[in-house]
């Protein structure tokens, strides 16, 4: 054999001894002890869907599929005060063809008289204190489940309880905490009428509570910001300037607003007719920057002249000033939350980010997401609230979260394999 076939076989053994091993996944706890988790909230993370709590949606809420990959490393029972059914309290919207179309409709199916009953006694205390409707200052409120019967079902004394005192019952080592968004919420859902939102000093000094109070016994925790209000499909459905008319139409509208001179339709695309008592006449158009809500009955606008001959309430859209606010919230929210991660020394769980990608699209398993209505794959069918696979992407983004924070090893879960919007 010549040299140099046996110096090329040299190198062909020296290459094969000297290929990289590639490491199995090892889970781990790292820094963090998740024997008790717990998840203090809202209706986001009681696993709310659909309109509606339900059972079904509860089981894939994503601080149960958070908890469910705990168990990876360590982690102990995570128990919900789950629903009977899957219709909770009645208000469960589902898919259905009407009138040729596919809509979210009311599912119509009777109330269960056990999802009513206190269920603390027999199936508590509980892990998910997510409560759909909390605000910031519900979870430190006695008695908030005579006021909320979401939370009055599952506290352990309806009168005395709040949602932290039942929250640390079960001495947590690890928490998950994601409230705020309601008190900016209900302001935009009312079209910035009748409900205010949570000043940021109130806000803080309650967060500090809260915060101080979880992390008492020494526990660690992740904490999650606020996503953009109004960037949900409640928002973003019906465009401002979707009043569609041909040009007959459109003369006829301009001769009926002849004497309102800041009304003026075109053939195309128009501005809806609003109501609006801050200005001259008290009725304008809508601009392109302003949000109609999704709660706008639609047949009106289509057969009934809502947003042409008839002017929309003004608690149905946002206009530029309310939007301004809203934004501005989240924002002063959101700084709070950063730096209260930081205070409390905790995982900083940044949806907001993760939800404007969304907007835009995100790919998992090959399959796009996006923040369309219906179609989009991540808000369910009221527009605000996360579908299963929604969830999902969230509960991988505390999962990172967590790992980069506490030098932990949590397998993350493979989105396609829950459920998305339910088509007939």
């Amino acid at each position: 054999m010549k040299i140099k076939h046996i110096i090329y076989l040299l190198f062909f053994f020296a290459f094969l001894s000297c290929e990289p091993e590639i490491e199995s996944f090892k889970p781990s706890a790292g820094d963090a002890d998740f024997s008790s988790m717990i998840a203090v909230g809202n209706s986001l993370t009681a696993g709310f869907a659909d309109g509606e709590l339900y059972r079904s949606a509860q089981l894939t809420s994503f601080p149960n599929i958070v908890a469910q990959q705990l168990q990876h490393v360590g982690g102990g029972e995570f128990n919900q005060p789950l629903m009977k059914d899957d219709y909770g309290f009645g208000n469960r919207l589902v898919l259905k063809v009407v009138d040729g179309e596919l809509r979210p409709v009311p599912a119509e199916v009777p109330e269960n008289p056990e999802n009513f009953v206190s269920i603390y006694d027999e199936e508590g205390p509980f892990h998910n204190l997510g409560v759909p409707g909390a605000k910031t200052s519900h979870l430190l409120a006695p008695g908030y489940g005579v006021l909320n019967q979401y939370f009055g079902r599952f506290a352990k004394d309806v009168v005395s309880s709040s949602v932290l005192s039942d929250a640390m019952i079960v001495d947590p080592t690890f928490f998950i905490l994601w409230i705020g968004n309601n008190d900016i919420l209900s302001y935009a859902m009312s079209g910035g009428e009748g409900e205010t939102i949570t000043d940021i000093d109130s806000y803080s000094s309650l967060m500090n509570i809260i915060l101080n109070e979880l992390t008492s016994n020494g526990a660690k925790g992740a904490i999650a910001n606020i996503p953009e209000v109004t960037a949900v499909p409640f928002f973003n459905t019906i465009p401002s300037t979707g009043l569609v008319l041909t040009a007959e139409e459109a003369a006829a509208l301009n001769i009926a607003y002849e004497d309102v001179p800041h009304i003026e339709f075109q053939e195309g695309p128009n501005g809806f007719v609003v109501k609006d008592v801050n200005i001259i006449g008290g009725i304008r158009q809508l601009k392109p920057e302003e949000l109609l809500l999704l709660s706008v009955p639609r047949e009106s606008i289509l057969n009934e002249g809502l947003g042409s001959e008839i002017p929309i309430a003004q608690e149905d859209y946002l206009s530029e000033e309310q939007i301004n606010n809203i934004n501005n919230a989240v924002n002063l929210y959101n700084n709070f939350i950063e730096n209260a991660a930081d205070n409390f020394d905790l995982a900083l769980v940044d949806v907001y980010t993760l939800l404007k990608e969304a907007e835009t699209g995100m790919y998992f398993d090959g399959i796009n997401f996006t923040t369309q209505f219906i179609t989009g794959g991540v808000f369910s069918l009221d527009g605000i609230h996360l579908t299963a696979r929604g969830n999902a992407i969230v509960a991988n983004q505390v999962i990172d979260a967590i790992n980069q924070k506490y030098n932990s090893s949590i397998p993350k879960v493979s989105v396609t394999d829950y459920q998305g919007i339910i088509f007939p």
